[in-house]
């Protein structure tokens, strides 16, 4: 916290370079309701002050992006989503500050997008550029030809932020005895030993874009390493009594990249990254914690196609184990497809939407069209559903008590 503190210090003070130009300030106001399918409860309530602060000079600028949240009528959450300063130079650019960083070409998935951890305390449905989590870090551009280098120091660990208990998104997993837990190493302490540094390289042309990228870096979901206790029944025989849980993240090392490519009227897309140092849940009885660490592979190959005023698009994606045993608490092989279609009308006023995930494995899925009107360039309604399918044993099935109707009043300044 202290650290986080004194960088935002550090970004104020030289804000006061750029202030001397105008501040340009825009964002947007919106009310978000959902009601569940199943019951008709309101599931979501909220509201929200998006505002961005911007202002450039000639070789530096600054931004800074508060967004607060309103639930229901009593429940305040202020987010710091963005705050930083770029400098420009002749051929080199340098940002730093607390950031949101995009990488890779997937829709939907998270492959080689590892730099920003995710906000999934509402699962997948959030807006794509919220649920990121902005991360303190420094982050260099250098440019030549066609081609880009970017590096990136991420001094201050962020991970993925998860559903808490209550939640109608928390799902623990089943456990054979009562948990204890211990949190003493789910900890990662600021310090340069425990920085993470993340690397791509980008080409981009008029035959194919691509990137290559690489990191040394921290899992954003801790592992949990599971010690069980046991007793003695009456007859003096173990038994098990207890699980002592301790969540500890490990560190990993990725390599990948992406690439885009045009043929006649379609686009190619691909994306891949090998992921080194991953532990996973096992039930081996010979394995220290119920962990076993692996290494896998996780890709995607997409299609798009567009013609006037209609686009669509379908991605295959895959996640595979290697040296995979049947120990492992999952699939070797995780398949997963998406499907998109998206159609303007009335002159790029109204927007008809369906996006869906579809998984292979069990049968289950994610489906969500919405509507949307734009009665101006400032103000929107959309009115959408999130609806979970499928076998509960699926990553989409399990939520179908969640399925919704909901409704999104967007005002834009």
């Amino acid at each position: 916290m202290k650290t986080k503190l004194l960088i935002l210090i550090a970004l104020l003070s030289s804000s006061q370079l750029v202030f001397s130009q105008a501040v340009d300030i825009n964002g947007f106001v919106r009310n978000y309701t959902g009601i569940l399918y199943e019951n008709g409860d309101f599931n979501m309530l909220q509201n929200t002050l998006n505002v961005n602060f911007e202002a450039r000079g000639d070789r530096i600028a600054f931004k800074a992006n508060p967004m607060l949240y309103l639930y229901g009528i009593d429940s305040l959450d202020f987010r710091l989503r963005e705050i930083y300063l770029d400098l420009y130079f002749k051929s080199v650019d340098i940002r730093v500050g607390k950031q949101q960083i995009v990488w890779g070409k997937a829709d939907g998935v998270f492959i080689t997008d590892i730099v920003s951890p995710l906000n999934l305390t509402e699962f997948l449905l959030p807006d794509f550029d919220e649920i990121r989590i902005g991360v303190y870090a420094a982050k260099v551009d250098f440019y030549f030809g066609n081609s880009t280098i970017e590096a990136i120091w991420k001094p201050i660990y962020e991970g993925n932020e998860l559903p808490p208990p209550g939640s109608i998104w928390y799902k623990p997993p089943e456990l054979s005895a009562p948990p204890t837990f211990d949190y003493s190493k789910e900890k990662i302490n600021a310090s340069l030993e425990n920085s993470e540094i993340y690397l791509k390289y980008s080409l981009s042309s008029s035959a194919i874009d691509f990137d290559l990228m690489g990191a040394y870096t921290w899992g954003q979901n801790p592992d949990l390493y599971i010690e069980k206790e046991f007793g003695l029944d009456s007859l003096g025989n173990p038994i098990l009594t207890g699980l002592l849980i301790t969540p500890e993240h490990y560190r990993l090392y990725v390599a990948g990249g992406s690439f885009t490519s045009t043929i006649k009227s379609f686009v190619v897309r691909g994306e891949a990254a090998y992921y080194n140092g991953k532990y996973f849940q096992t039930a081996d009885p010979m394995a220290a914690g119920a962990l076993t660490q692996k290494d896998y592979l996780h890709y995607v190959v997409g299609l798009d196609y567009g013609v006037g005023h209609l686009k669509l698009s379908a991605q295959f994606i895959q996640k595979y184990i290697m040296d995979y045993n049947d120990f492992i608490e999952e699939d070797e092989f995780q398949n997963t497809m998406t499907f998109l279609a998206h159609y303007d009308a009335l002159r790029e006023t109204l927007h008809l939407e369906l996006f869906s995930y579809v998984g292979l494995n069990y049968g289950d899925a994610l489906i969500r069209p919405k509507v949307t009107y734009d009665f101006s360039d400032s103000f929107s309604i959309l009115l959408g559903s999130n609806i979970f399918v499928g076998d509960e044993r699926g990553m989409f099935g399990r939520y179908k008590d969640n399925s919704m109707l909901y409704t999104k009043i967007k005002y834009n300044f």
